[in-house]
């Protein structure tokens, strides 16, 4: 059951050919089972999965036929989850049981989809590698020696290992997309305000944003469908009708203009990662798209904007962690001061002391306007590139990371590992989706595809993601690790 994708898994359910109880329990025995060696799951909901499972059985028997219900799925440990341990990875949050459901949770709940636990990932969602979590680091189901990327790579490992069909994470800086091109998934991060943010842990307020990460553009239709739409109890949240997804996903492609920019092909990328994604674009170009060069002359710009940005939010939203309302506390304080100091810095990591650091420093009189308020204008750039880009092609491509997966501790310098997001940031910075699909491997790792739209423009990307998945089988293949663990 493990090795089909949520819409063959959904439409068994709908033909009776197994119940949700039976599905849920495989994939419940295949974390027990597979979990200790890959560590993407924080913790596992068997109870509630399995008493979902039942209601979902219940429901359908009642006539209810929607495509999520009765489906397993995970949550990155970011989602507030009621009566379960959210801990954003960290120390900090290692005993805080949410009293509520994130919005996004309530709809997942409210389709019939089933928790099956929340997973690993980077420390209040700061890394490219999942090696910053509190609970240690995931492992790439198809290498164990490499990492699955970050922050979400708890869920992409667990979708690649065949642990879950689908999960959700959360991109501030390319936390979707770079964990999904490392693991050989699909991952979609929808534009700025398109899914509530309500009840996800905040990292950067203004570059967060959830996302699902599944085997097939298909699948992340169908739960997108689910997801998307305003909340007016996240002032973010954007009043735009929500389309159908899945809808337009057989599209014919003859007449859909690719940009390549040339900045994402120049140093730094590794020779056999470009290699495969140009062979990715010649197919789009035998499917009757044509392809031109295009420009995004600020791209440069964006990790040291965004490395200002993202940690003076971070530096804002993380003082609520002081001891005293949630969270750790330290033992036998000596008077306010010492209970906020050691609580501080017993409960937080290196990664994300680092952070509140330079956004504490960027945010702090005389510097405000010289660092912050610049790196905003310098979005604003960034931004009016991938605008001006639109008015002449429908989407843009080009490799998700440098590199594939690399070795577990590989990058002990904090720079080289910020320069792993140098083609997702600034998409980010801009507000547009983007989504990764597998387009090849480099030796046993996965090389993902990135392709970009302009704002609310999920529809295309997904039909676009779709027709590629139709003519290769990429997103097929799967790791040894999944097949061992069978």
């Amino acid at each position: 059951m493990h090795d089909k994708t949520l819409t063959q898994l959904a439409a068994a359910l709908q033909k009776s050919e197994l119940s949700s109880r039976e599905l849920t329990a495989h994939y419940l025995q295949r974390i027990e089972k597979a979990d200790a060696t890959l560590n993407s799951f924080i913790s596992v909901t068997t109870e509630q999965a399995l008493t979902q499972a039942d209601a979902a059985d219940q429901a359908r028997a009642r006539g209810k036929t929607n495509l999520l219900n009765g489906i397993p799925l995970a949550l990155k440990d970011i989602f507030c989850t009621q009566g379960i341990k959210t801990s954003c990875g960290s120390k900090m949050l290692d005993n805080f049981v949410a009293p509520y459901n994130a919005t996004v949770v309530e709809k997942l709940n409210e389709a019939g989809g089933i928790t099956l636990g929340k997973t690993n990932m980077d420390e209040f969602a700061m890394g490219s590698s999942n090696e910053n979590s509190h609970y240690g680091p995931v492992k790439n189901p198809w290498d164990l020696s490499a990492v699955p990327g970050g922050s979400s790579g708890g869920s992409a490992a667990a979708v690649a290992a065949g642990l879950t069909p689908a999960a959700f994470g959360t991109d501030t800086g390319g936390s979707i997309r770079q964990p999904a091109s490392f693991c050989g998934i699909t991952g979609l991060k929808p534009t700025y305000g398109r899914v509530s943010r309500y009840g996800i842990i905040a990292y950067a307020s203004s570059l967060d944003q959830a996302g699902p990460m599944a085997r097939t553009a298909e699948d992340c239709a169908h739960l997108l469908n689910v997801i998307a739409g305003h909340d007016a109890r996240d002032s973010t949240s954007v009043a735009r009708v929500v389309p159908d997804y899945a809808e337009a996903l057989n599209a014919p492609l003859s007449g859909l203009k690719i940009g390549l920019p040339v900045e994402y092909f120049g140093d730094g990328l590794d020779p056999d990662v470009e290699k495969a994604v140009r062979e990715a674009v010649k197919v789009y170009e035998s499917l009757g798209a044509s392809v031109r060069e295009v420009s995004l002359p600020h791209t440069h710009y964006a990790i040291p904007a965004y490395y200002v940005i993202a940690p003076a939010e971070a530096s804002s939203n993380l003082s609520r962690y002081d001891g005293v309302r949630f969270g750790h506390r330290c033992e036998n304080p000596e008077d306010l001061i010492d209970l906020y100091k050691r609580s501080r810095d017993e409960g937080f990591g290196n990664e994300v002391k680092r952070r509140i650091l330079i956004g504490t420093h960027t945010l702090s009189e005389g510097f405000f306007d010289a660092y912050y308020k610049k790196a905003q204008q310098v979005r604003r750039l960034i931004r009016q590139d991938f605008l001006n880009a639109f008015k002449d092609v429908d989407v843009l491509m080009g490799p998700a990371s440098p590199t594939t997966a690399f070795e577990l501790g590989a990058k002990k310098d904090p720079v080289s590992m910020y320069l792993q997001d140098i083609y997702t940031i600034a998409v980010n910075l801009a507000g547009i989706p983007g989504i990764s699909v597998p387009a090849g491997f480099v030796g046993n790792r996965p090389v993902g595809l990135q392709i970009l739209g302009t704002h609310f423009a999920e529809a295309q990307l997904l039909n676009v993601a779709h027709q590629f998945q139709q003519a290769t089988d990429w997103h097929q293949k799967r790791p040894a690790f999944a097949e061992e663990t069978a």
